[in-house]
């Protein structure tokens, strides 16, 4: 018979392995080597639309979780994924963009151009002023924002983008997946216009007449 004594030592010692797991390094992975990139939107909930549990209570983790707007390709999502990946037992990227995106909401040379007006000089910043190094070419910075033209088409090429990387092991498995805001359910991105008839996928539904910087070309 398990007595309470046994539950409760068993709970300590589980509990003391989640709070010093990355004293581990690869021998102390999250509870699936899961690393999910998310776009920040507060409408999309990671746990339901994957069903896992990524914030817990005690002995809880299923994944490390990177959120950045759009969800997309960054060089600071490349750094995260590569430390997860190389370093902490990773062994799968999950990537969830979704719907009713506000990274579709706008041009980004328009928003380049309202930055300008506030006396803002996007073609000499500091992108990080703890590494001065990391900059971009003159005429990049609205390429830099991430604006999208299509959800499914960013979401596909962003999984390209880690799969291809040489900093992303090449065992470890990688998808990407939209969130339907509108019906609340995940499905796979797709260029097929009945799957995505219910739902504002493009920037051209939020009244976006012209494309965005080649980013995603």
């Amino acid at each position: 018979m398990t007595t309470l004594k046994d539950e409760l030592t068993k709970r300590t010692e589980q509990f003391d392995h989640w709070a010093t797991r990355r004293r581990y390094g690869p021998d102390g992975p999250n509870n699936r080597r899961l690393w999910v990139l998310a776009c920040m939107d507060e409408r999309l909930p990671v746990d339901e639309a994957l069903g896992i549990r990524v914030d817990t209570p005690v002995g809880g983790g299923d994944a490390h979780c990177f959120r950045n707007a759009g969800g997309i390709v960054t060089e600071d999502a490349i750094r995260s994924a590569m430390l997860t990946c190389n370093f902490f037992g990773t062994r799968e990227i999950v990537i969830v963009q979704h719907t009713q995106c506000g990274m579709l909401s706008a041009n980004a040379k328009d928003l380049e151009a309202a930055l300008r007006d506030k006396g803002v000089d996007p073609d000499n910043l500091e992108l990080d002023p703890t590494l001065p190094e990391l900059k971009l070419d003159k005429g990049g910075f609205a390429k830099w924002i991430g604006m999208m033209d299509d959800v499914d088409v960013t979401c596909m090429k962003t999984v390209e983008a880690f799969r291809n990387h040489p900093l992303i092991p090449k065992e470890v498995t990688v998808s990407g997946w939209v969130w339907e805001v509108e019906t609340r359910r995940l499905r796979a991105p797709t260029q097929d216009a009945g799957a995505r008839a219910r739902t504002d996928v493009t920037s051209s539904q939020f009244g976006v007449k012209d494309k965005q910087p080649g980013r995603w070309s």
